[in-house]
C-alpha cells in the first residue's frame, strides 16, 4: 500500500517548457539579442545539457547556472555577461507558474488520501515563487529541493535526506513520479522505492533505466496508486 507520493515539479506538474521559453525570450530581448524561436530552442537544448551534467556530477549548480549562458553566447557569436543574464532570467523564470494539463485535478483527488511531497532539482527561490503563485503548495506535506539538501537527484543521498523528513517512513510505501529518467526514475531506483515514469509524448526509452510503471497521462496515476 502506498502512503507517500513524491512528485517531480518541472514538466510533471508545472509546465517548465512554457516558463523557460517565456523567461529566455524576455531575457534575450532585454540584452539586445533577437529572441527568435531558433535562439529559444538553442537555449533550451543547452540548458537541458547543462542540467544533465549536474545530474551526473560533471557540473556544479553554479556552473550550470552560468555556463549555459556562456555556451549560448559563444554559439550565437555575441558578447554577454552570464551573471547579469542569469539574474534576470532567474527572476523571469520564477514568474512562470503554469499547470500541466490535468495536474491540479489529479492533486485534488490525491490530497488527503496520500502524503504528497515535491522533490525537485530546481533553484529554491525560483521554485518557491512558482509554487506560491500556482497555489500548488496547499496539496503538499513537504518540499525537497536539491539546492537546499546539498545533493541532486538521482543521488541516493538526496532521497535519504528527504526520507528523514517523512514521518514513519517505509520504502515499500513510497513512490517517485517524474518525467526525467536520469534524475527522477534513476533516483527512485537508487533510493529503493517504486517509480512511475510520466512520458506524455511516448518518447523511446534507450537509456537502460527501467521504471516500474510508465504513463502517458496524469489521469492514470490515481488508479495506478490504488493498485500498488
Amino acid at each position: 500500500m502506498i502512503r507517500n507520493v513524491l512528485f517531480d515539479l518541472d514538466d510533471t506538474l508545472l509546465d517548465f517548457k512554457r516558463a523557460e521559453a517565456e523567461a529566455i525570450r524576455y531575457t534575450l530581448a532585454e540584452f539586445g539579442i533577437e529572441p527568435t524561436d531558433e535562439n529559444i530552442k538553442l537555449y533550451s537544448r543547452i540548458n537541458l545539457s547543462c542540467w544533465e551534467k549536474l545530474e551526473t556530477g560533471e557540473y556544479t549548480r553554479d556552473e550550470v547556472l552560468h555556463r549555459r549562458f556562456d555556451i549560448l553566447f559563444d554559439a550565437l557569436g555575441v558578447e554577454g555577461d552570464s551573471h547579469a543574464t542569469q539574474k534576470l532570467y532567474e527572476y523571469r523564470l520564477s514568474l512562470g507558474a503554469y499547470y500541466i494539463d490535468g495536474a491540479e485535478e489529479l492533486l485534488g483527488k490525491l490530497y488527503g488520501k496520500y502524503r504528497l511531497y515535491l522533490a525537485t532539482n530546481g533553484i529554491v527561490n525560483v521554485q518557491k515563487r512558482r509554487i506560491a503563485d500556482s497555489g500548488i503548495g496547499k496539496y503538499f506535506d513537504g518540499l525537497f529541493v536539491s539546492e537546499k539538501i546539498g545533493y541532486n537527484k538521482p543521488d541516493k543521498r538526496f532521497f535519504d535526506a528527504a526520507f528523514c523528513e517523512i514521518p514513519d517512513f517505509k520504502h515499500s510505501e513510497t513512490v517517485m513520479i517524474g518525467d526525467r529518467l536520469p534524475s527522477d526514475i534513476l533516483g527512485g531506483i537508487n533510493a529503493g522505492i517504486k517509480t512511475v515514469y510520466y512520458n506524455p509524448t511516448g518518447k523511446e526509452n534507450d537509456t537502460g533505466i527501467t521504471p516500474d510503471y510508465e504513463i502517458r497521462d496524469l489521469g492514470e496515476i490515481e488508479e495506478l496508486l490504488e493498485g500498488m
